[in-house]
């Protein structure tokens, strides 16, 4: 018991500490590329690592990393971290330790990427997720409210049929009568919802990224004179909550890696978001009862400036539709 409680202690101590660098090597080098004669771990004129030998697998596969920005063994430390200490490695950041850890934005897309990838098949039953889940999603909604779906085909025969329909009645110059108007408003309404929806799918890391910075200012009025980080700047809460949505796509690769079922991966995504009141508790240095008020202080500004504008979306969607 007091081998785990030293243990445990050990564990808080290193939280806290801040990435340590290596120390200069004193071994003299010249540099393979400009023949700079220098003591230390990288060249001080084109910046080349002493490490770089002669070519061999390990550094293929090394090179095939770093086009992927993952050969900076800064990305590898920033998940660990992101794991373990994840407001601590934040503060780090903010403070300048850059070079230490990799770019929140950068990481961002990257997993973004491996998570598409994961979904379409690289997973543990090298199944396509999206799919599944689809199929899944429109099961539990079948029980609920029974709806008969059209396909692609009947979508585009439909859509072939209303325009063939207004053509017509363009030539014949024949009014609509109130029911037909409902009926067209209807119709166009959905279509061009349709692909609001499909815009919004093809662009959802560009809004979430946009969702971060809307949610960054209610946050940034109510955490800018934290103890940890009393002088905190809007931009610099925006990069926190970049960081901690990273934290949280690590987290949600779980699932999609293990081909959860739908009911479980919404349960684990909802038990994952409650994981960012930890990186913002350590970040800012409150106790977990105020973080938590501020936070829900927070949300309540964000989610209706959400509603305020779908409800926008709406409006203009609706007023944009000529039934003449």
């Amino acid at each position: 018991m007091k081998n785990l409680q030293n243990r445990y202690k050990r564990y808080k101590e290193w939280k806290l500490q801040p990435h340590q660098v290596a120390p200069l090597s004193e071994e003299q080098h010249e540099c393979a590329t400009c023949g700079t004669r220098y003591d230390g771990n990288y060249c001080p004129r084109c910046g080349q690592s002493a490490k770089i030998g002669r070519y061999s697998f390990k550094n293929a596969f090394l090179l095939f990393l770093d086009v992927w920005g993952l050969g900076n063994r800064g990305m590898f430390r920033s998940i660990r971290d992101l794991i373990l200490r994840p407001g601590y490695m934040i503060r780090d950041y903010l403070r300048g330790m850059q070079m230490a850890y990799f770019p929140p934005f950068k990481m961002f897309f990257l997993l973004i990427a491996l998570w598409l990838v994961v979904d379409s098949g690289l997973n543990i039953q090298f199944v396509n997720r999206d799919k599944q889940n689809e199929q899944e999603t429109e099961q539990i909604f079948s029980r609920f409210k029974p709806k008969v779906t059209l396909s692609e085909d009947d979508k585009a025969d439909e859509k072939k049929k209303t325009e063939a329909q207004e053509k017509v009645e363009k030539k014949t110059g024949k009014p609509l009568t109130k029911e037909e108007k409902k009926e067209r408003f209807k119709q166009e309404y959905e279509r061009r919802s349709g692909e609001v929806g499909d815009w919004i799918e093809q662009h959802g890391s560009v809004l979430v990224l946009a969702g971060l910075l809307l949610f960054s200012l209610p946050l940034f009025l109510l955490f800018r004179h934290s103890p940890a980080i009393p002088d905190l700047r809007l931009s610099e809460c925006f990069v926190a909550m970049v960081y901690i949505t990273d934290m949280i796509l690590i987290y949600d690769l779980i699932p999609s890696l293990l081909c959860f079922s739908v009911k479980a991966e919404i349960y684990y995504d909802l038990l994952s978001l409650l994981l960012a009141i930890i990186p913002i508790k350590q970040l800012s240095g409150y106790s977990y009862f105020s973080t938590i008020w501020r936070l829900v202080a927070a949300f309540i500004p964000f989610v209706i400036l959400c509603l305020l504008l779908a409800f926008a979306a709406v409006v203009i969607i609706a007023f944009s539709i000529d039934l003449k």
